[in-house]
């Protein structure tokens, strides 16, 4: 019967850590394989072995910036001498399996009862990405307004940079940075001179490896002057080649890229479209909207309408 321990690394396992041993001779009688040395956080590291069959197995950790081994998850090998062990980590380290002789009080759920290794065998680096939360994002703003953002970057520790960057092109372009305080609290803030893709960064350090999340797009509102197009048009086929209808969530506009998306702003409502036709050919209106657009919108026959490309 092959056995399986999954564990959490406890928060008091620096406490109850292990002296750091010397390094294992080349016969060591425990073997380990690592199935994913980069996770995501909270992600388990599972590691796969063999030892003696009925050996007890610890599987340790020990922090990118400590010199001390902890014990986080133990097994006893199989009749056939095959073990598997699994944990959540939240930060990056060294991990390495081990044999051990168990004190009076160890079991399965308190791995930390057990004695120095009598064999150990590194398993070298896990990297562990951050986890970035957002908690508010204003991200939809008349151009030339400030666009905010706020969020929680763990794990938490103080003083950890977060970036706010925005997409130009093919590239991302840091707007703002901000440094995390004592809950891992961030607060960014830009500028809206034009929509752009957004997304926060971490770049990483020895608690974590970096780790990005997108976070949506910077619309940046103008004003502009619309009207509506319709009856009569139905069934024709459009300058980009679609059949309109009254249906269709689509604008006319004379120069934007067909299937370019357009986002309008009325009061609290917020509708998506595509240019799916050319027009309005009349002067100072820069938008004809279909009948469904003019609908979701709450717009009458002609007037001013916020947008944002």
């Amino acid at each position: 019967m092959r056995l399986t321990c999954t564990a959490r690394v406890p928060a008091f396992a620096g406490a109850l850590a292990l002296t750091a041993a010397a390094a294992a001779p080349a016969d060591a009688a425990v073997s380990g394989r690592v199935a994913d040395r980069t996770l995501g956080y909270g992600e388990q590291v599972v590691v796969r072995g063999a030892a003696q069959p009925g050996e007890r197995v610890a599987l340790q950790y020990r922090a990118a910036d400590a010199g001390i081994w902890s014990p986080v998850a133990t097994a006893t090998a199989g009749p056939e001498g095959r073990y598997r062990l699994a944990v959540a980590l939240s930060r990056s380290g060294h991990i390495r399996v081990a044999t051990a002789m168990p004190t009076a009080t160890a079991t399965a759920t308190a791995p930390e009862a057990f004695a120095a290794p009598l064999a150990a065998t590194s398993l070298g680096q896990i990297r562990v990405a951050a986890h970035l939360t957002t908690r508010a994002a204003r991200l939809n703003v008349a151009a030339g307004r400030t666009a905010r953002v706020r969020g929680t970057l763990r794990r938490v520790r103080a003083g950890r940079t977060v970036a706010l960057q925005a997409r130009v092109g093919t590239r991302w372009r840091t707007v703002d940075r901000d440094r995390t305080d004592r809950a891992g609290r961030f607060a960014l803030a830009t500028v809206a001179r034009r929509s752009a893709d957004m997304r926060l960064r971490f770049a990483g350090d020895a608690l974590n490896a970096a780790t990005t999340k997108r976070i949506g797009r910077l619309r940046a509102f103008r004003r502009s002057f619309a009207s509506w197009y319709g009856p009569g048009f139905y069934g024709a086929r459009t300058a980009c080649g679609q059949t309109f209808t009254a249906g269709i969530m689509g604008v006319a506009h004379k120069t934007l890229p067909c299937g370019t998306r357009v986002t309008f702003r009325k009061g609290d409502r917020i509708v998506r479209a595509r240019v799916v036709d050319r027009g309005p050919f009349v002067a100072g209106r820069e938008f004809d909207l279909s009948p469904a657009v003019k609908a979701a919108l709450g717009f009458g026959s002609t007037g001013p309408v916020w947008v944002a490309v």
